[in-house]
């Protein structure tokens, strides 16, 4: 479906983003001015307690100086509901008071089966819900009752019962009037293949409804009553309304508690998560039958940044456990990850709960450990290293699961994690801190040192000394972008995603950058900067190689500074991305190396030199002809050469 030219710019006149964003966050008073409509308040998309995240009610617009989110009213409904962008623009029109445009036959049909689908699913839990009161059900509720579910639990899961009949549901909902393709489509009966009546899917089954990230009805859980039944679980199938892998059972109230800061806790069945719920901690989850999939993963991350995987302490629930493991690695993300608990041996959350009580159960879930120590046991636990030939085997499953990380920062924390771990296992250590004023002992040894060369450490790594002129130069250019921007504001839009992604190396420099981002549009936009950061803005200015920068300079020279711009971004990324390979590389030197190093390095040493050096081909020489120059910047800018390409 189409939108009209006009329909959104309408809609965002119409609806006030403060009004849609505070329905979710509680405003900081202190730092909210509303009268000029800049608000600011804790992020509702990651969990913290300052007030990050702002909203800029004139222009329509927020960002999170936390985690990055940004967009407007539509984006907002879209993430913190878990919509499409057409539900996110329905849920704002009816707010708004406007109507949709008309959509075509097609999609007008689609909508409304769903629709009919989603009504039979509740008549459906309506049903079932009554026969828990009914004779048939004594034995359910017994059976509930010595769960621990009250019946205001039941009430608060409307969980139902179904009988052992072929045709209860059936006969129900046809007296209601509802079509066989409905009740079939559903997935609450199935049709035979003898091509007679359709029969109930649930018979003698406790029922738990499953819903959507918006509340509605879109299948059922049914767990067993009969201990030899073939299943003890049973799903609904695959319908229109129901993707098993892209659902979770409990997601909106559980998002609901994240939000509000309670840990994300993915169980393995239904009784797990309302056995959590029921005990203090809302934002419980679980997968629907199958095993945790991509999509529902990145269900969770949109929920909370960590969530926590709570498996059953036996064979299976590590098993599974170790799954996401292997699922997880090539999905993470900066800030986003995973942390393990472990229940007691042969304990499910629920078992533990009841019998040590819900106290025991935060416990476990605050000893959550993180993935790589996970992934570091599976590879060790049981197995003897007592052989050169067993270490390297060891090394090169290592290196296979490191190089499945594509983050470049995580894979090199994982690097460092697991190094850790293997110089403890092996017997080895990195360094050995001496004691206060006794100056370590040398014996004879490599090069004339007390036992093997120890590598740097992380802290003497990431000195500008150490590092040389590479990082002085890199700092350099972030000055100019800096000044650059402070100096010509209106090019901030116009650069903020790139600017966005720096890392900088000073936080006099991230002070800037935040305000910068801040009050990029302001009329006053350098009295705010010098306001907040002046000893920080004339120590910028102060600098030489930032006065004789012919685009600081300039400030009436709009095009130059642009160009300027696009080129310090591109170079900035090419140095970025050749010293990261290089230090993955020399990562690689103290423990993990692989027999590509020396290609990786000079390829990194070549990337480099490409972007200090460009041919004549690829820059027309650029330091003697302008125009030339300027035509290679346009490029430059054109193809947003700053921006990460993704592989």
């Amino acid at each position: 479906m189409s939108l009209p030219p006009g329909f959104l710019d309408e809609l965002r006149n119409r609806v006030s983003l403060s009004s849609v964003v505070g329905r979710k966050v509680t405003w900081d008073a202190r730092k909210s001015n509303q009268g000029k409509g800049d608000m600011w308040a804790p992020c509702p998309f990651h969990q913290e307690k300052s007030a990050s995240f702002h909203v800029d009610d004139r222009k329509g617009f927020y960002y999170c100086f936390g985690c990055h989110a940004k967009g407007d009213a539509v984006t907002f409904i879209k993430e913190s509901e878990n919509l499409g962008f057409m539900e996110a623009v329905e849920v704002l029109a009816r707010e708004a008071g406007m109507a949709m445009p008309a959509r075509d036959a097609r999609a007008v049909q689609v909508a409304d089966r769903r629709a009919q689908l989603s009504e039979v699913m509740e008549e459906a839990v309506k049903w079932f819900r009554l026969q828990l009161r009914t004779g048939a059900a004594a034995e359910a509720r017994a059976y509930l009752t010595k769960r621990g579910l009250s019946e205001a639990a039941q009430e608060r899961w409307q969980i139902g019962f179904a009988p052992d009949a072929r045709q209860g549901l059936y006969q129900a909902l046809r007296q209601k009037g509802v079509a066989d393709d409905l009740i079939v489509g559903a997935g609450v009966c199935a049709k035979p293949e003898d091509g007679g009546a359709p029969y109930d899917r649930f018979r003698g089954r406790i029922i738990f409804p499953i819903r959507d990230g918006r509340g509605r009805a879109i299948s059922l859980g049914g767990r067993a009553m009969d201990p030899n039944a073939r299943a003890k679980y049973l799903n609904g199938p695959e319908t229109e309304l129901f993707d098993k892998g892209r659902n979770l059972f409990n997601h909106a109230p559980a998002r609901e508690a994240a939000g509000k800061g309670a840990p994300l806790v993915v169980a393995e069945g239904y009784m797990d998560v309302i056995a959590l719920s029921e005990a203090g901690f809302g934002a419980a989850v679980a997968p629907l039958g199958t095993a945790v999939t991509e999509e529902q993963l990145r269900l969770m991350w949109r929920i909370s940044d960590e969530p926590i995987i709570a498996l059953d302490g036996d064979t299976a629930g590590i098993r599974a456990a170790l799954r996401v493991i292997d699922l997880a690695l090539p999905l993470l993300e900066a800030g986003k990850g995973l942390r393990f608990a472990v229940m007691p041996a042969g304990l499910d959350p629920d078992d533990l709960i009841k019998s040590k009580g819900a106290a025991a159960m935060k416990t476990v879930l605050e000893e959550a450990q993180p993935m790589v120590r996970l992934l570091w046991q599976r590879e060790t636990e049981g197995r003897v290293f007592d052989s050169p030939e067993r270490k390297a085997a060891l090394d090169k499953v290592l290196r296979g699961h490191l190089k499945r990380i594509v983050d470049p920062s995580i894979r090199s924390h994982y690097g460092e994690e697991i190094k850790q771990l293997r110089w403890a296992l092996f017997g080895q250590r990195p360094v050995r801190a001496p004691k206060a004023g006794v100056r370590p002992a040398f014996v004879k040894g490599q090069r004339g040192f007390d036992g093997p060369l120890l590598p740097p450490i992380a802290s003497t790594k990431g000195t500008l000394l150490a590092n040389g002129a590479a990082h002085i130069e890199e700092a350099k250019r972030i000055d100019i972008v800096l000044a650059t921007l402070i100096s010509h504001p209106k090019l901030v839009a116009k650069f903020e995603s790139p600017l966005e992604r720096l890392d900088l190396p000073t936080p006099a420099q991230e002070t800037l950058r935040r305000l910068i981002l801040q009050h990029g549009a302001a009329a006053d936009f350098l009295d705010l900067i010098q306001k907040a950061a002046r000893a920080d803005l004339e120590e910028l200015f102060a600098r030489s190689h930032v006065v004789f920068a012919p685009c600081v300079s300039n400030r009436d020279d709009e095009e130059l500074a642009t160009l300027c711009l696009a080129e310090e971004f591109a170079k900035l990324t090419a140095h970025r991305s050749a010293r990261r390979e290089t230090e993955d590389a020399a990562e690689d030197i103290w423990g993990l190396a692989d027999e590509g190093l020396d290609w990786r390095l000079s390829q990194a040493a070549a990337a480099r030199h490409r972007a200090d050096n460009p041919t004549r081909e690829d820059a027309a020489d650029l330091g003697e002809d302008r125009s030339a120059m300027m035509s290679h910047l346009q490029n430059l800018i054109d193809g947003q050469v700053w921006v990460k390409k993704k592989h």
